[in-house]
């Protein structure tokens, strides 16, 4: 399954404008602060509306601005993990996962298959605030797994995290990746982080995509 990207849409310090093809595999979306990233994540997910364009995940079309079709947020069968996990802190783990399931294909073996990928079950009864932070990144990810997306969205989900816990979190989403055969796109600016993880790279510059599938990663 592809997703079709090519929207156009006015910053008040440059234009997001792009047009990619990226398939089932984790495709890194890099640059520096203010390139542009989240904006595209963002897009993407229906938290931002280009001026113009159109966006497409196989036959489903979330975006045709030359139509009027503008999916809300809320029917985009899309995971989004951001930088820091935003868990319901009056909610043990258990909970958050479970808030995450769509009810109508909610399932134990489903729930289950989740918790044993990210490692969570020794976690489940246990309140945000007694999580380490790489810990909290892989509950936020098993909540948006549990939502049954069609699309993951990760937002520098490593970013807060000192190196002792990126080096625990990152065994997972090689797992996750092997195991869920779903589109990701990963923001990131942290070279090993990409050249670990990621399938493609796409590499922004103030809204526009200077390098893209399998380039290699810039920066030192």
């Amino acid at each position: 399954m592809s997703l079709d990207i090519k929207v156009r849409l006015p910053l008040p310090d440059f234009t997001l404008d792009v047009d990619l093809r990226l398939g089932r595999r984790i495709t890194a979306i890099c640059g520096v602060s203010g390139a542009g990233k989240t904006t595209l994540l963002d897009v993407v997910a229906g938290l931002a509306r280009p001026q113009a364009g159109r966006i497409a995940l196989g036959e489903t079309l979330f975006v045709d601005t030359a139509s009027g079709i503008f999916m809300p947020a809320h029917r985009r069968r899309i995971g989004y993990v951001f930088q820091e996990g935003r868990l319901f802190p009056h909610l043990d783990v258990r909970g958050n996962l479970a808030y995450g399931q769509r009810k109508e294909a909610a399932s134990a073996s489903d729930f289950a298959d989740v918790v044993d990928l990210l490692g969570l079950g020794a976690l489940l009864a246990r309140q945000p605030e007694r999580l380490s932070g790489g810990e909290r990144q892989r509950v936020a990810i098993g909540r948006a797994l549990l939502s049954q997306p069609d699309l993951l969205l990760m937002d520098e989900p490593l970013s807060g995290l000192d190196e002792a816990r990126r080096s625990e979190i990152l065994p997972y989403i090689e797992k996750l990746r092997e195991a869920v055969g779903l589109p990701i796109l990963y923001v990131s600016h942290a070279r090993a982080e990409v050249e670990r993880l990621a399938d493609e790279i796409v590499v922004l510059e103030r809204g526009r995509v200077v390098t893209g599938a399998t380039t290699p990663v810039p920066g030192p």
